[in-house]
């Protein structure tokens, strides 16, 4: 997870544009000649990507984008800790 990459990807896509992309990397993930290291590439992403589906969320609640995004490392660093 980036949060940079995760801010960018926010700003320069809809939430209906992310979606279709996480069910395209899915799919691709699922497919049998997938490999490890594509798997890792493709999780980085899915990872962002959702990442940045839960800033879209955040906004859509009212949030300023910095709120946001400070929300999101937030919660993220929170489940790390009790892990």
């Amino acid at each position: 997870m980036k949060l940079p990459v995760i801010k960018h990807l926010q700003r320069s896509a809809t939430a209906d544009q992310l979606e279709a992309t996480l069910e395209v990397l899915e799919a691709v993930s699922d497919h049998r000649s997938t490999t490890d290291s594509d798997l890792d590439t493709y999780g980085e992403l899915i990872t962002n990507i959702c990442g940045a589906l839960e800033m879209h969320a955040l906004i859509e609640a009212g949030n300023t984008p910095t709120e946001a995004a400070n929300t999101f490392a937030k919660k993220v660093m929170g489940s790390i800790d009790r892990s």
